[in-house]
């Protein structure tokens, strides 16, 4: 199995976090990176494979190397030095000056096992829904990740998209490697942000878990939301940990009254367009040498937060009129499809806890 050979500092609570840093399946696989969650902090690992001439380590030396923070928005800096870590282990086994070095010039006051952090505030996994999440969602992929969701999840990112915005819990399934999956979670987390202040603050928190193993099992029981991704195919049997599961592009769910947000509509067919067009703009104006201070990853996190305000915004207005009425009209104002989309508004209403009267009834009258 799996076994933590060294770490600073000694005394810090690492107990699973050696499955967490190693994905299952890693061993078919030469190299691999990893975001994770471990107690209150988030985690990067860089993994490496080697083929040894060894009948103890089975003809082949594996390792990761990875660091913990309380936030993972600036993990991403360390990826290239973790990297050349990771690979120097693997030859030289046993050598830690530069890990002790690093460990040094970076080490900060993290949580205490209890998950109280000292002389700091505590710690939030994503802004809650009434701060303006953008800022403190940001984090760096490589160039064109946001396109590659895009392209990967087609007009299934709307379906996606839905269920991010109430709140479900979404795991997220794939063969490693595992690093462009992780990734998959930060962008369906993107997919929620409003920036509307004031806005449900009885709303669960929608929870970058990154990569979950079956020894998290107990700990996603207690979940009402997140988004995960995971190697581990058993997990498709456990119902009760998920709303929806997302086996490469195909998402589903085993949920009977979500089923219908799983079709496509028209308003799907026509936000997904309008996201292409501005995609097609923005690389327009960047051959041309217009604009390079946008980037895609700006416009794609904008794109869904102007879509999402504009709902809140909607609905804030319809219940705070002397009527609450909310009509096919302003389901139609607010992009959505007012039959489509109804059972998606009503979960929407439900969820944040806005008091509106939905009057979408009539299929002929819309």
């Amino acid at each position: 199995g799996n076994m933590v050979e060294w770490c600073l500092p000694q005394d810090i609570d690492l107990e699973g976090v050696e499955f967490k840093s190693m994905a299952s399946g890693s061993h078919k696989i030469q190299s691999d990176f990893i975001y994770f969650r471990k107690g209150l902090c988030f985690g990067l690992a860089c993994f490496a494979n080697m083929p040894v001439e060894s009948e103890l380590e089975r003809g082949a030396r594996m390792k990761s190397v990875g660091i913990l923070s309380p936030s993972y928005t600036l993990l991403y800096r360390y990826m290239h030095f973790l990297e050349n870590q990771v690979r120097h282990q693997l030859e030289m086994p046993g050598h830690y000056s530069h890990l002790e070095a690093f460990y040094d010039d970076k080490k900060g006051v993290l949580p205490d096992s209890k998950g109280n952090p000292n002389s700091q505030q505590p710690v939030h996994w994503l802004p809650s829904i009434h701060r303006y999440m953008y800022p403190e969602m940001k984090i760096t992929h490589p160039a064109g990740c946001m396109s590659q969701f895009i392209k990967f999840f087609g007009e299934q990112i709307l379906v996606l998209w839905k269920f991010a915005l109430l709140r479900k819990r979404i795991l997220i399934f794939s063969p490693p490697p595992v690093g462009v999956v992780c990734y998959r979670v930060y962008c369906c987390c993107c997919l929620a942000n409003v920036s509307l202040p004031g806005l449900g603050g009885t709303v669960p928190e929608s929870k970058p878990f990154f990569y979950v193993n079956v020894a998290d099992i107990e700990m996603l029981e207690t979940e009402v939301s997140y988004v995960a991704c995971t190697t581990e195919k058993i997990f498709e049997e456990k119902r009760d940990l998920y709303d929806v599961y997302v086996d490469n592009q195909n998402v589903k769910t085993h949920h009977e009254h979500l089923q219908p947000l799983l079709k496509i509509n028209n308003a799907d067919k026509e936000k997904y367009r309008r996201l292409n067009d501005q995609r097609q703009m923005l690389m327009y104006s960047q051959e041309v040498g217009e604009d390079c201070s946008s980037c895609e990853e700006d416009l794609f996190i904008l794109f869904f937060m102007e879509q999402n305000n504009r709902i809140f915004q909607t609905l804030m207005e319809v219940s705070a009129s002397q009527d609450k009425t909310l009509t096919a009209d302003h389901a139609r104002g607010m992009g959505l499809d007012p039959q489509g989309d109804r059972n998606f508004l009503m979960d929407l209403l439900e969820v944040y806890g806005i008091d509106v009267m939905l009057v979408i009834d009539n299929p002929c009258c819309t």
